[in-house]
């Protein structure tokens, strides 16, 4: 069986947003459980899927530069953590006007078991200088890039993925961030960033470099397409922003929007997640005005994943009905009521409004 036939398989239940590269949502049904099946979760990619010869190589400003393989990673302390990934892009077609970008709609975010080796213990093995600032990593993904690159001198024509995060972050045990090689108790598969990828919680999707195949620790703040060029909130009326953790935000799972149903009690459900801390509250209004009624929400586990909230609903009269949903964080940030536009239409949290009809 050929490895795009197997490709072709993996993805037959997503909703896809573009061939190539490769991305695409996870299906609506995607959202309703805990864990999000591997065959249902969204693929974010920003280059085709590439070769990888199964090696990691550590070094920069670091006391033992080496070059790590899976089995060495398997070799270490495995940890598996539960953690939501949402594209920055999430939400894109909501905006209005319309940012640059892929058109994203709501279904680009996904929940799964990761299983790896934690990030700090193996910078602990390489010795990072105490002049590092942040670290460097770099996906084997390349190519010509399909969007507008922003920056200048920029090689359009075979760029390679490349991001980086705070070392005072990465060398955290409390971050939880790993270099996962396992999703949902089996091998990460191509699509998502095999034989290794970084997984880190809180934080929108890119920071969870795929394909991982090499970390350099910097003694200067990296400045570079995906970094300070695209994944940057430009904002028309304040200086610009790089995009780093998760918004509050909550969904309805059920009932689907435009659904028809009947008399009698309904529950509603959905998930809601954040960055910035375990969710706290979700609200949800049935009357398109102010007054919100408190869901019943799953207290966090890990604060890593997503929880789910229920609200038992009867609906009062026949017609049409809107349903409002709005979720806090243990940080208080609480979700808009429309989004916060900006000209490359990332982070929108804004409030869902969805309609049901019951005959």
């Amino acid at each position: 069986m050929t490895v795009a036939h197997n490709l072709d398989a993996a993805r037959a239940a997503l909703v896809m947003i573009n061939p190539a590269p490769y991305n695409a949502e996870a299906p609506p049904e995607a959202l309703a459980g805990n864990i999000t099946p591997t065959e249902l979760h969204y693929v974010r990619s920003n280059f085709a899927v590439p070769a990888h010869d199964g090696t990691l190589e550590i070094g920069g400003a670091v006391g033992h530069p080496t070059v790590l393989t899976l089995d060495d990673l398997r070799a270490m302390p495995a940890h598996e953590h539960t953690v939501t990934l949402e594209c920055a892009g999430n939400g894109r077609l909501d905006m209005r006007p319309l940012p640059t970008g892929e058109p994203w709609g709501d279904y680009a975010v996904s929940t799964a078991r990761w299983k790896g080796a934690l990030l700090h213990e193996v910078l602990a093995k390489v010795e990072p200088s105490a002049q590092g600032v942040e670290i460097l990593t770099q996906g084997a993904d390349h190519g010509p890039y399909h969007l507008q690159a922003i920056l200048p001198d920029t090689d359009q024509e075979n760029l390679t993925f490349i991001r980086s995060l705070p070392l005072s972050l990465a060398t955290d045990p409390a971050s939880g961030i790993l270099i996962a090689y396992e999703m949902n108790g089996e091998p990460v598969g191509s699509d998502h960033g095999a034989p290794f990828r970084l997984i880190v919680p809180h934080w929108y999707a890119v920071a969870s470099v795929k394909w991982l195949k090499r970390i350099d620790v910097l003694t200067e703040p990296y400045t570079g397409e995906f970094q300070t060029g695209h994944y940057m909130y430009e904002w028309p009326d304040r200086p610009h922003e790089a995009v780093t953790l998760m918004r509050v935000r909550a969904r309805i799972t059920d009932p689907a929007p435009g659904s028809i149903i009947g008399s009698g009690a309904y529950t509603v459900r959905g998930k809601a997640w954040s960055g910035t801390g375990p969710i706290t509250r979700v609200d949800v209004s049935v009357t398109g005005e102010g007054d919100w009624q408190p869901a019943q929400l799953e207290p966090s586990r890990s604060g890593y994943h997503w929880q789910a909230w229920t609200f038992d609903w009867e609906p009062s009269h026949v017609g049409r009905h809107t349903l409002r949903v709005r979720a806090t964080d243990a940080a208080g940030n609480v979700q808009p009521d429309v989004p916060q536009w900006n000209r490359l239409g990332y982070g929108n949290n804004a409030i869902e409004v969805i309609y049901v009809d019951r005959r």
